[in-house]
């Protein structure tokens, strides 16, 4: 076969590479006007085309199609990085490895490629070795001698095939002419021929790319949303469901494409997507009630209408918004109120009462002791009322965004507690309170009355909640030379392991049958916390057992932050 016979040969490769093209562009737009409007998901799409892998093929046929017919040892593609300002070589190359690949690299401002990006126009270099624009480029690592680079210029054309928009994405290369030979003009006209092709294809190639990975993303943005996410076809195939959404009706990963109906298992949420697809009706708000773990979870669920831009339905989504915690919150709000109340009338009751009957007492009947234990009872029931609105009171604050002012004195923590041990010692007759609390247990700097309001909480708890009686105690040591650690135990109910992260929420009470006999609003330890995390700037956590009992431990640094840092003062 002689030269010119060879010649026909490649450029029949080569035209026949040019249709490989010309199809892998018609494909594209196919795809690119599927993932745009909607009609397959990007993992659909991913399967059913081998487009990354079509053009990679393609490519690499063309640049040893290139390397064949311009008789070039080498040949790679340059392509320019915004981002960098680079123009950087990638793969499929001709001739050069992936190792070397990464390390061609050049500023588009430097260099042959730089140049020949810039200006658009091809260049000849016959010396590569000395001609001072290549140095950048380090030709001699790459055992380069001579070269021809032309632009990769992407034209896009209207419906009568006239150039309406040229952009240079890089430039193409062939190195080294065979048998010592230097590369000349018709050269050129035949690589810049393949470099029309050459980028149509890498840009297809990139525009394809771009558009999946901006679906992928979406999809696991979607896939990564709290909220439940359903999206069906105008068809009733589901076309997105979420991992929020699949774990609501207990399903696994291959839901896609397939019917709605054999797949989504409740029927409200069926007649949801049916109403949408047939009637067009949106925006309906349904409450959902599920089960998962054993565990009761609500879902408020809302439909929309999806539509293209001629506005026509193309399909419907649904939202689920996981409502349990709302919901529980409300009836917690309103077990509240009704637990309030009663908390309010008790001690009234029996204040008005025992007022009432003293004032039928216009005979003087009753003994000085019998009047006298009329007026502790509604000394103690006026104590207990003042405590309630108190609680009350700093909750509000609390709620509105205002910290309870702390008035920083030093406190001896020892006569403290010894203080308050003795007073709820004569509230009870069940117990045995200890004191262990050492007499010389550093003084702190801390909020007394509040400090009080936190010992009096916890004492009165354990005292409530062990209502068959048994020892608590108070306990108290230095940790380090910055904290001290107290803690008050009971032998009383116990808290069951699945409220042991919720107690110090507000409103949440233990709801069980022994529980409910006992008066309390449920703000008693989130009225603790606030005072030893905000006020004291402590840690406060409780280990319990149910039947055997429970310790609730609290950590108080020797000196507040807000008074370390310069925030409070120290009163003397």
């Amino acid at each position: 076969m002689n030269w010119e016979q060879a010649y026909r040969e490649l450029l029949k490769q080569y035209n026949q590479l040019k249709a490989e093209c010309e199809q892998a562009q018609t494909r594209l737009r196919e795809l690119e006007s599927q993932l745009k409007n909607g009609g397959k998901t990007a993992e659909v799409v991913a399967a059913e085309v081998a487009s990354p892998a079509n053009y990679e093929a393609t490519l690499r046929r063309l640049v040893r199609q290139i390397g064949a017919i311009l008789q070039a040892e080498k040949v790679v593609f340059m392509l320019y990085d915004p981002e960098e300002g680079e123009l950087r070589a990638y793969p499929p190359a001709y001739g050069i490895g992936d190792e070397e690949l990464r390390l061609l690299r050049v500023r588009a401002t430097q260099g042959v490629s730089g140049e020949v990006f810039r200006e658009g126009k091809p260049i000849i270099v016959h010396d590569a070795i000395s001609d001072p624009r290549t140095v950048k480029e380090n030709v001699a690592l790459f055992h380069i001698r001579n070269l021809v680079c032309v632009p990769l210029i992407l034209e896009k054309r209207d419906e009568e095939n006239r150039v309406i928009d040229r952009q240079t994405i890089g430039v193409l290369h062939a190195f080294n002419k065979m048998r010592g030979g230097h590369f000349i003009d018709e050269d050129v006209r035949l690589l810049e021929r393949m470099a029309r092709n050459a980028a149509a294809v890498i840009a297809g190639m990139r525009l394809y790319q771009a558009i999946l990975e901006e679906k992928e993303e979406l999809v696991h943005t979607i896939e990564s949303l709290r909220a439940g996410l359903l999206l069906v076809n105008q068809n009733g195939r589901i076309n997105q469901m979420n991992a929020a959404a699949r774990l609501i009706f207990g399903l696994g990963p291959d839901v896609l494409g397939k019917p709605y109906q054999e797949i989504i298992p409740n029927e409200t949420v069926r007649n949801m997507v049916r109403a949408a697809l047939e009637e067009e009706r949106e925006g309906e708000l349904v409450e959902l009630t599920v089960h998962l773990d054993g565990k009761e979870h609500i879902y408020q669920v809302q439909n929309a209408i999806v539509r293209g831009e001629d506005q026509k339905p193309m399909g419907t989504v649904m939202i689920f918004n996981d409502i349990t915690e709302i919901r529980n919150l409300e009836r917690m709000k309103s077990a509240f109120v009704a637990t309030v109340s009663h908390e309010l009338r008790t001690p009234l009751t029996a204040i008005k009462g025992f007022i009432s009957t003293l004032l039928m007492d216009p005979e003087d009947a009753f003994s000085p002791e019998e009047r006298r234990e009329f007026y502790t009872i509604i000394d103690q029931e006026t104590d207990r009322l003042t405590r309630l609105i108190n609680d009350l009171l700093n909750i509000a604050r609390i709620e509105a965004g205002e910290s309870l002012k702390p008035v920083y004195k030093e406190v001896d923590f020892y006569k403290l507690s010894q203080k308050v041990v003795t007073i709820q010692r004569a509230a009870t007759t069940k117990h045995t309170i200890i004191h262990d609390v050492p007499p010389d247990l550093p003084h702190i700097i801390a909020d007394e009355d509040k400090l009080d309001q936190i010992l009096t909480n916890l004492l009165s708890n354990a005292i409530k909640y062990s209502p068959n009686g048994g020892e608590i105690r108070v306990k108290a040591w230095e940790e380090d030379p910055d904290h001290i650690i107290f803690y008050v135990s009971d032998q009383g109910m116990g808290i069951p392991k699945e409220h042991l992260g919720k107690i110090f929420e507000k409103f949440h009470r233990v709801d069980t049958s022994d529980t409910r006999k006992q008066y309390g609003t449920g703000l008693g330890l989130y009225l603790v916390k606030h005072l030893v995390e905000v006020i004291h700037g402590g840690q406060i956590w409780v280990e319990s057992e149910v039947g055997v009992g429970s310790t609730f431990y609290v950590r108080l640094p020797k000196i507040p932050p807000a008074v370390k840092e310069g925030k409070e003062q120290v009163e003397k």
